[in-house]
């Protein structure tokens, strides 16, 4: 969340993110899901996170477009998806998948002791 977010009152989405991102290790929030992802950054994104083996949550904000807007408003990051690890956003779409072609995302999870299957 954007310093100036963090000073005004969150409104129940916001702080419904706030609490998804500031207690789940990994949360990628995504057009569909893991399991259907229905955009092709969301399945690129959910792709990268199954070669490097991490276990992460996913949140459709395509089911709430209060949800969908919110998350864009909580990092004031314009796209989706967002992924956020130990509640820290990390990126979108094109940075997760620079990061884990440079091994950048396997440090980041390795030094956050995120565990990973091999």
């Amino acid at each position: 969340m954007t310093e100036a977010a963090a000073n005004t009152p969150l409104t129940p989405i916001l702080e419904a993110i706030d609490h998804k991102v500031k207690n789940t290790d990994v949360v990628l929030f995504m057009k569909g899901t893991q399991a259907f992802p229905q955009c092709g950054f969301s399945a690129t994104v959910v792709a990268v996170l199954q070669k490097v083996g991490v276990q992460f949550d996913d949140v459709n904000v395509l089911e709430d477009p209060e949800l969908r807007q919110g998350i864009k408003d909580y990092t004031q990051w314009p796209t989706i998806p967002q992924l956020y690890v130990k509640g820290e956003f990390v990126g979108g779409c094109d940075i997760i998948r620079e990061m884990y072609e440079a091994g950048e995302l396997q440090q980041l999870l390795k030094d956050q002791n995120i565990p990973l299957e091999s």
